[in-house]
């Protein structure tokens, strides 16, 4: 089966919005971790890792950033094409497929291959929760 170009623009775009989501609610927000965790518990203990940290984070919101930029530009190119008709539902749909693929590839590549970052790392149940991000 074909992906139309309105289903590519949709996993593109679910791609970046899946990292921006992770970037955003577990990096900035509640805390969790970083990109590349220098500590067992991903806390820095000292200002030059904070910043470290967060420069290693800013290259991964760029990243995707650049990959909504994408997605984006393939949306628009999509919307010169009159067939397949245009559908939210299919491009919803796409999107998040594009946002599980983010969180699949995420859960077992640097999770548990490259052992980067954990989601909660330290925590007792830190396998169970990288498992349950790659959902």
């Amino acid at each position: 089966m074909r992906c139309n170009s309105l289903t590519k623009a949709g996993i593109v775009l679910g791609l970046g919005f899946g990292g921006f989501a992770d970037g955003i609610v577990l990096h900035q927000i509640l805390g969790w971790h970083h990109m590349i965790c220098i500590t067992d518990h991903c806390q820095p203990t000292s200002i030059e890792q904070l910043q470290t940290q967060n420069t290693q984070d800013g290259f991964f919101h760029l990243t995707v950033w650049i990959i909504s930029l994408v997605g984006t530009a393939m949306l628009f190119r999509a919307a010169r094409h009159p067939v397949p008709a245009w559908s939210g539902r299919v491009l919803f749909g796409a999107m998040l497929a594009g946002a599980g693929l983010f969180n699949f590839v995420e859960g077992p590549i640097d999770h548990q291959l490259l052992g980067l970052h954990h989601v909660l790392p330290g925590h007792p149940q830190q396998l169970l929760w990288d498992l349950l991000s790659a959902r």
